[in-house]
């Protein structure tokens, strides 16, 4: 089975081992994911698995995706991701196949995909830890980014100047974390410590082997 599945971050939580010791965990529905898709060297050039996620009506979605999702069922998903597999391995799927949360143990090491919290607009000490100027009265320089530039030659900003902007809101890949507790019953998994993003956010599990 692939070592990779598509879930969603319920929220956090803690729980208490043998030894009365607090562990913080991450709920997580993960699950089940139909196989959409087989993408094989031969035809594709890689191999890999199309997985679905979040299940709703087949009418719901357009013509060209309803075509999509009537080979392997009559439900549209909300959520299509692609999970890399060896190439040695892309014999042991096939389409309409249902990937849940068994193929997880306790202790696994996983790495989690996801997109972080939207910070806004921000300022350079919140977006890149600028120290900022002096706190003294009549300073006037507390917070803002200083000289960005050149005099009359190159008369312009570099690119990679860090200034202002959006913060957040970015891909990001967390390694090394482990799983907790399964619940097959229930397509939850328990992931010890914090994963990226924010309630009901998105994310991609893998397999850290």
């Amino acid at each position: 089975m692939t070592r990779g599945l598509i879930g969603k971050k319920l929220g956090m939580t803690q729980i208490f081992d043998d030894m009365g010791n607090q562990i913080p965990v991450t709920v997580v529905q993960a699950g089940p994911c139909p196989v959409l898709d087989v993408r094989t060297p031969d035809r594709n050039g890689y191999s890999a698995v199309a997985l679905g996620f979040d299940k709703k009506e087949l009418d719901r979605a357009n013509r060209p995706a309803q075509g999509y999702f009537s080979k392997v069922g009559d439900s549209a998903y909300r959520v299509v991701r692609e999970i890399r597999v060896d190439d040695s391995r892309i014999g042991e799927f096939s389409l309409g196949q249902i990937i849940n949360v068994e193929q997880f143990k306790v202790g696994d090491n996983i790495t989690v995909t996801g997109r972080s919290k939207g910070k806004g607009f921000t300022g350079v000490m919140k977006r890149w830890g600028f120290g900022g100027g002096r706190k003294t009265h009549g300073s006037r320089f507390h917070r803002a980014p200083g000289a960005i530039g050149m005099c009359a030659w190159p008369a312009r900003t570099f690119k990679g100047r860090k200034m202002p902007g959006h913060k957040g809101t970015e891909r990001v890949t967390v390694k090394n974390l482990s799983v907790v507790d399964v619940f097959p019953e229930r397509n939850v998994l328990l992931i010890k410590g914090a994963v990226p993003g924010s309630k009901n956010g998105i994310l991609i599990i893998r397999g850290a082997n």
